[in-house]
């Protein structure tokens, strides 16, 4: 019998006739795949469909939409995650794979719908958004046993995305040009500790360790919702002394640290408006808080900090992410490929060598009373007395 279990699931698969038939057992036990083997080996004997009982009437993608966002969305994201996966649903997916049955998504369609993305000028980036949304849902249906093999669903190749941020300079002057000593506070703090937009808003002076001097990163604003980290997980931040300072003298026991007139967090529209007034009032170009967020990751990658240590930091989930700061971290680099310009010298045992002082050493052996010097011409040293 060739009952095999494949995550957690039991399933039958085996070849007839030189054709293999792999499908997974109604009932999810060893004993019960043994059984459902022997059932469709002889229906194969007879000559009949062996899965005549099994086929049932698969759901539309556009269907099936539906009861992923109630159920499996609703369940496991956030609410700015749900927001998106119903945008891209009713104004991408649904239009173009709704009226197909789960079960007839393939390959091939998944590929003409990245065609037809592309050619209406969608960026890669954005495609594989969707795409990546579509294979989930597809997971889904086969985990909940809608679906039986899923298609493949290739992303499409991305160049690495440019940033661009402030120098230590400009970043100085945006801050000195602050008058307002919230905004400057929080664009410091910005700058300091590398925190998106929606974790400065969601800060809490009860995130803040004064005794420690270290920030802890619990929450985030976004679309009027206090929401966990993008990461899911806390981060820890330590406080530069010029951080610690600032905030000591304006330390309260509890609320926000950086609120509205009325005690709730700042609306990320009025936060982008501000700091496009205090780029122009400093003479900069305009940036936006994610380029404070590149420029705190850019600093430390200039002072050769360790990649891992600023993706801790940072909270990104994958490396790969936070790679885009590498290059910067340039000396060391710099320093392997200055090797390539120093001459490499090989002593006479083949082995490169810094410099010939340093394979001076003489080695000496007995031969009739006669010394040979091995040196690292191969000069033999001979008595001057005649033989």
């Amino acid at each position: 019998m060739s009952a095999t279990k494949y995550r957690k699931s039991w399933w039958v698969d085996f070849r007839f006739n030189h054709q293999r038939y792999r499908k997974r057992s109604p009932e999810n036990s060893k004993t019960g795949a043994q059984a459902y083997e022997a059932l469709l080996r002889n229906r194969l004997a007879k000559g009949e469909d062996p899965f005549a009982d099994d086929k049932k009437e698969v759901e539309t993608f556009a269907e099936f939409s539906k009861v992923f966002i109630s159920t499996y969305a609703e369940s496991n994201n956030k609410p700015s995650e749900i927001r998106m996966k119903k945008i891209t649903l009713k104004a991408h997916l649904i239009p173009f794979f709704g009226k197909y049955r789960l079960d007839e998504i393939s390959s091939r369609l998944v590929e003409q719908y990245k065609f037809n993305k592309l050619g209406s000028g969608l960026a890669r980036k954005t495609v594989n958004n969707h795409l990546a949304m579509l294979s989930k849902s597809l997971h889904i249906a086969q985990e909940w046993d809608v679906i039986d093999k899923l298609p493949a669903v290739k992303l499409l190749r991305v160049d690495p995305p440019g940033f661009d941020f402030l120098s230590p300079e400009d970043s100085e002057l945006l801050v000195d040009s602050i008058a307002d000593s919230q905004w400057k506070e929080m664009i410091f703090a910005a700058l300091k500790t590398g925190l998106r937009l929606g974790e400065l808003s969601a800060l809490d002076w009860a995130n803040i360790d004064f005794r420690n001097r270290v920030l802890t990163v619990k929450k985030s604003y976004v679309r009027d919702t206090m929401v966990s980290p993008k990461s899911n997980k806390y981060r820890y931040i330590p406080l530069t002394n010029e951080l610690y300072e600032m905030l000591n003298k304006t330390k309260q026991k509890k609320g926000l640290v950086f609120p509205d007139a009325n005690g709730n967090p700042l609306r990320p529209e009025r936060c982008r408006r501000q700091l496009h007034r205090f780029c122009k009032q400093a003479g900069l170009r305009r940036v936006g808080w994610h380029m404070l967020r590149h420029t705190f990751a850019s600093h430390l990658a200039c002072k050769g900090i360790p990649i891992k240590t600023i993706q801790e930091l940072l909270g990104h989930a994958d490396l790969k992410v936070t790679l885009r700061y590498a290059h910067l971290g340039s000396s060391t680099l710099q320093q392997a490929i200055q090797v390539l310009d120093k001459p490499v010298e090989l002593n006479y045992f083949g082995q490169p060598v810094p410099n010939q002082e340093q394979i001076s050493t003489k080695i000496t052996m007995p031969v009739d009373n006669r010394e040979l010097a091995y040196l690292p011409n191969i000069k033999q040293k001979q008595d001057d007395s005649p033989v």
